[in-house]
């Protein structure tokens, strides 16, 4: 989740923020493309893009688990995360420009995800003290 809000925050007020949310839209509209289906309309894309984001992003930093490792964990996920954020959207065919269109806006992709890894090892390994 914390990842899918420093997006949405940021992008609406500074000008060269990523957007991972029109890589989102991309995905979904090509895979819908591949599958001989029709995309709706860009509002939905946008919805479902956020939702694919919120989902995925959860699934993926779940892996930094709980214990004395989970902030480390939780750092080389997010790390890895915004460097697959920067580098791969051009090889899938999704353009290069919402994530790397500058190197501020490279930084930033690197950086989002890697406080969102952060976060998310923090929490899991709050939440293994409190035995939740």
């Amino acid at each position: 989740m914390a990842v899918t809000v420093l997006h949405e925050t940021v992008r609406r007020f500074y000008p060269n923020a990523p957007r991972m949310d029109i890589l989102g839209m991309r995905a979904i509209a090509k895979g819908l493309r591949y599958a001989g289906q029709t995309p709706p309309d860009d509002d939905q894309l946008h919805t479902l893009s956020l939702l694919g984001d919120i989902v995925s992003n959860g699934l993926y930093y779940s892996f930094s688990g709980g214990g004395k490792m989970a902030l480390w964990r939780g750092t080389i996920l997010g790390a890895a995360a915004g460097v697959g954020g920067v580098v791969l959207p051009g090889p899938m065919g999704l353009g290069v420009a919402p994530s790397a269109r500058t190197k501020e806006t490279q930084a930033l992709t690197i950086g989002y995800y890697l406080v969102a890894g952060v976060v998310a090892g923090a929490v899991a390994k709050w939440l293994r003290k409190v035995k939740v």
